[in-house]
């Protein structure tokens, strides 16, 4: 197991750019993608795949329902990209209550409540693989809905209680993809999943010993990792030249060693541990309602399959800079959007990340 395979090295693009300061307070949500791909993982191999999908119904809670007639949405149902034959689902973690840092303080985002976390997950028709883009936060972008340009985490604030499809519709916009469906998941769903574990083994894959504000060091390779050095090692990016690009590295390969270990004969094997896993992770679930526990069973166990070929990739960035009102931006890589964005109507991102 790596953090970064050939595919992910490809999209990012260092930048000598110093470390932004590291957070001073910790994020109330974070990682919606690891909880979410590790309840998909579990019931795509098909273990107590009933037992489960009612763990996740009885437990997971639902969005604000979408308004048509409000501007939060950003897009309107004519405006949405038109729908393809593969799902995909927009993961969020967000930093709720200014997370960003106590000093934040941006008169255009209402709260600093931004998604703190943004993952693209693509499951193609063939249901044979999936494809993970993280979407970089500080990624300056337009806003649909007349918002006007902000870093692309911006929209769950700016839209309130129609946040998270606000949300959608910036990355709808950005990548021009049908997003299927949108989930997030809090803070204590992350360390209730890794304490399910017992613990992960994750493989560092920086080249250099760092140590996080929290005082633990995390050298390269593979180590054991209790829930704790977990949530440090994945919110750290301090010590790392471009900051927030390698902290995205250090959460896909947490996330990969979660589904590996959670799929694993001796977790499956275990019907009491598998079904505590689900509930505790659905239980600090958000989700839309159209995502209910049969549509998830249903989708997952098309694609049960794919949980061996899980492919994980960074949105590449054009380099960074300053925004107007001075904020720390990466600046747009238009022409390789324009190519993900082409693989994904076409079918083919599997093939274009491997390339």
């Amino acid at each position: 197991m790596t953090a970064a395979g050939p595919a992910e090295q490809f999209f990012i693009h260092d930048d000598d750019e110093p470390p932004r300061r590291a957070k001073r307070r910790g994020s109330r949500w974070i990682l919606g993608g690891a909880a979410t791909l590790v309840i998909l993982a579990l019931l795509a191999a098909g273990v107590y795949l009933f037992t489960l999908q009612r763990s996740y119904g009885s437990n997971v809670t639902q969005f604000a329902e979408e308004d048509p007639g409000s501007d939060s949405i950003g897009l309107s149902e004519e405006e949405r990209p038109d729908d393809t034959e593969a799902r995909t689902i927009l993961l969020l973690g967000t930093d709720v209550g200014g997370g960003s840092g106590e000093d934040e303080d941006l008169p255009r985002v209402p709260g600093g409540g931004r998604s703190d976390t943004m993952m693209l997950v693509n499951i193609p028709e063939s249901g044979d693989s999936v494809q993970v883009i993280s979407i970089p936060r500080d990624l300056w972008v337009e806003i649909p809905g007349g918002y006007g340009w902000h870093k692309v985490n911006a929209g769950l604030a700016l839209g309130g209680d129609q946040g998270h499809w606000l949300a959608r519709a910036t990355v709808e916009d950005l990548l021009d993809v049908r997003i299927d469906h949108v989930t997030a998941v809090d803070l204590l769903g992350f360390v209730g999943l890794v304490e399910e574990l017992g613990g992960v083994r994750v493989n560092s894959g920086y080249s250099e010993p760092f140590t996080t504000s929290e005082g633990y060091t995390f050298t390269p390779g593979e180590q054991f990792m209790d829930a704790d050095q977990a949530l440090s090692f994945v919110r750290h990016r301090s010590s790392f030249p471009d900051g927030d690009l390698q902290r995205i590295r250090n959460q896909q390969a947490f996330i990969r060693a979660v589904i590996e270990q959670s799929v694993s004969p001796s977790n499956l094997a275990n019907p009491v541990q598998a079904n505590n896993m689900v509930s505790t992770f659905a239980s600090h679930m958000m989700t839309d309602a159209d995502l209910t526990a049969t549509r998830a069973g249903s989708m997952v166990w098309e694609a049960r399959g794919a949980t061996g070929d899980i492919q994980f990739a960074t949105l590449p960035n054009g380099g960074s800079g300053w925004s107007p009102d001075g904020q720390w931006i990466w600046n747009q890589d238009t022409e390789a959007q324009a190519e993900i964005s082409q693989a994904l109507q076409d079918g083919t991102l599997s093939d274009y990340l491997s390339d």
